[in-house]
């Protein structure tokens, strides 16, 4: 699917997982994950990081406070310029409703996305693409989003991840022969990462590319699963274990390599398209490479820098997933407000009823954090930004959740109408399902941002470790670290966000806080008292992940409201509401998942959860009989 279902970034053996922190930039550092827990992790210097830094208790502002403002007048026109035509596009061209019932895109539609330059924005305009940068792309991301899914998979696919490999690593001559075909030669392409036995475990690919004797072309076999433009992409970036010789040692290894992989290259097939629950205009299926003679000039990148590539192009345009759903949140929402406003139950509209005021309100406000962060994360990459990914997968995991929420939500509000295809909601609903599951697992992602920030907590105690064995030498750091210490304790002396907001949310800001305190005294805790053991408490590690999620959320809007006030935005009334509204429920929530943490009540049910799981995997079903059955 979009870059591809399952993969990305964590493997099953977490131990030996690598990640990459990427950057718009070709410019990359190797580092393996779960070194927080292994002692292994390589902490970039001076990282700018809101998240990386709370996980050690540090208040870092740089990329938070104030909200981004990348674009200046000339490049806020030139968006516009594509934003207009985006509009048409989807209202008088594209057909959602067709789309999804013949799972295919009329050619017309397609050609009309081609003559437009829809499907060149990350481009360069040396290329013929349109080279947008990420805060203009997402406002187009937005309303491709606010009518059809489907279609923005089936566009997105194909301009993201089918082109970036090539901006990002692709060497000069490899951007001259594929780049103008990718945007505007009417060629489309696509990311084959995924395989049939490798979902979340993107690092163990099978397919292999073994070097001919004369050194001029790889042989390529293997297959690549669930690849989004499978039945219509003739580009594919592409990846396989190859073995590299140290030429000093001799020594042998297998790494992932990178390769750009043409159709019309001899032993390249595809199977049929994916029957799917949603997105389905976007074809999905199988891919096969059965000694695909791959010329070596085209390598992408360095051999054996496959898995770096992979996982950098995946994060650098992960914040997209956002941008589209923060569009189909938003017709949801629309849709919603129409219909409580006008129908009448009970001698009463709707809307004046308290549960369906809460509903709509927590909508909206959902709505706010999800494009608040995408915005944020966008901009904040359009400025330079290169320590974004711990950002980026907070942005995925809340925004394909609060959509998912809001979308459910708003079918409930209709009651039956809800449930009626007329509407269109349980396209979105079909559609949007998928969100959770590519660009990394939610679930997976969560584990991801809480140990990746941990490392950053374990290279902290380290020092003060190395500190206490020389105290005289090293007063100052214990100085430092014990009055921090004390201040949590006698609540003094945490972190203080009033300077950075406005008036009217130092209440939020204290409540923010007040929680960014408790979750960093409490990830220490949790690595002093667990050390490396720390990877195997995965139900603590979720409760961390749902924390952080909340704590970041909560700064972003904060940020974003204060901006509103002081623009003299007419919205900021609403924002500021919106923002105390969401610090109020996040905060009561973090506080509620750090009590989970520390109760041995919890832990002891934990305990419980495991055996009645292992129990029903065990037996493959229920480990009960039902109430008439005797045994």
């Amino acid at each position: 699917m979009l870059r591809t279902c399952t993969s990305f970034i964590l493997t099953a053996n977490i131990r030996s997982t690598a990640l990459v922190r990427c950057s718009s930039r070709n410019v990359s550092t190797n580092c393996p994950l779960y070194a927080a827990a292994v002692d292994k992790i390589e902490q970039p210097k001076a990282n700018r990081s809101f998240v990386v830094n709370l996980f050690s208790g540090k208040l870092q502002t740089a990329e938070l406070f104030p909200y981004p403002e990348p674009l200046n007048e000339e490049q806020r026109e030139y968006a516009q310029a594509f934003i207009d035509p985006t509009e048409k596009f989807y209202q008088a061209m594209n057909d959602a409703v067709r789309n999804d019932a013949t799972g295919t895109v009329e050619p017309a539609v397609v050609d009309a996305l081609w003559d437009n330059g829809f499907l060149g924005p990350f481009v360069p305009t040396e290329y013929g693409g349109l080279g947008l940068l990420n805060s203009q792309s997402v406002k187009i991301s937005e309303i491709t989003g606010s009518y059809d899914l489907g279609m923005s998979i089936f566009t997105g696919a194909h301009q993201t991840i089918g082109t970036k490999g090539i901006v990002l690593y692709g060497t000069e001559q490899q951007k001259k022969k594929y780049l103008p075909q990718l945007s505007s030669g009417r060629v489309f392409g696509a990311f084959a990462l995924t395989e049939p036995g490798t979902g979340s475990d993107a690092a163990s690919v099978k397919t292999k590319a073994v070097l001919s004797p004369c050194g001029k072309y790889y042989l390529l076999n293997g297959s690549k699963l669930w690849i989004s433009g499978g039945c219509t992409a003739n580009i594919f970036t592409t990846f396989a274990q190859t073995e590299l010789v140290n030429p000093q040692t001799g020594e042998k290894t297998t790494k992932m390599t990178a390769f750009i992989v043409e159709r019309a290259f001899d032993g390249v097939s595809n199977g049929p398209p994916e029957d799917k629950m949603g997105i389905k205009c976007s074809n999905t299926a199988e891919v096969f490479f059965d000694d695909a003679k791959v010329p070596v000039e085209n390598v992408l990148g360095e051999p054996g820098q496959g898995f770096k590539i992979a996982v950098n192009i995946l994060n650098s345009g992960r914040y997209g997933l956002g941008a589209m759903l923060a569009g189909s949140m938003k017709t949801c929402i629309e849709t919603a407000a129409n219909h409580v406003k006008n129908r009448v139950q009970f001698k009463r509209k709707l809307i004046e009823f308290e549960n369906v005021q809460e509903k709509l309100a927590l909508m909206a406000t959902k709505h706010y954090v999800a494009q608040s962060i995408t915005y944020m994360v966008a901009g904040n990459m359009d400025k330079g930004s290169v320590d974004f990914h711990l950002e980026a997968a907070v942005s995925k995991v809340f925004c394909t959740e609060a959509a998912w929420d809001v979308c459910d939500d708003a079918i409930q509000l209709l009651g039956g109408n809800g449930f009626m295809k007329a509407n269109g909601l349980e396209r979105f609903m079909r559609d949007m399902r998928i969100f959770r599951i590519f660009e990394g697992a939610n679930d997976v992602l969560r584990m991801f941002i809480a140990l990746t920030g941990i490392q950053a907590t374990g290279k902290g105690l380290r020092e003060l470790q190395k500190a206490m064995k020389n105290p005289l030498g090293s007063i100052g750091v214990l100085l430092a670290e014990g009055s921090k210490r004390a201040g949590r304790r006698v609540g003094v002396g945490g972190v203080n966000l009033t300077p950075f907001v406005a008036s009217e949310l130092q209440t939020a800001a204290k409540q923010c806080g007040e929680c960014m305190d408790l979750f960093s005294e409490t990830v220490e805790s949790l690595l002093m008292k667990h050390g490396k053991g720390i990877i195997e408490r995965q139900f603590q590690l979720a409760r961390i992940a749902d924390s952080m999620i909340d704590i970041y959320t909560m700064a972003v809007v904060l940020s974003r409201a204060t901006r509103a006030i002081q623009k003299g935005l007419p919205s900021a009334a609403q924002e500021v509401l919106m923002t105390q509204i969401w610090c109020q429920e996040a905060s009561s929530r973090v506080r509620a998942n750090i009590s989970r943490i520390h109760s041995p009540s919890v832990q002891l049910n934990y305990q419980r959860m495991t055996l009645v799981a292992r129990n029903v995997s065990e037996r493959g079903g229920l480990g009960y009989t039902n109430p008439l059955e005797i045994d």
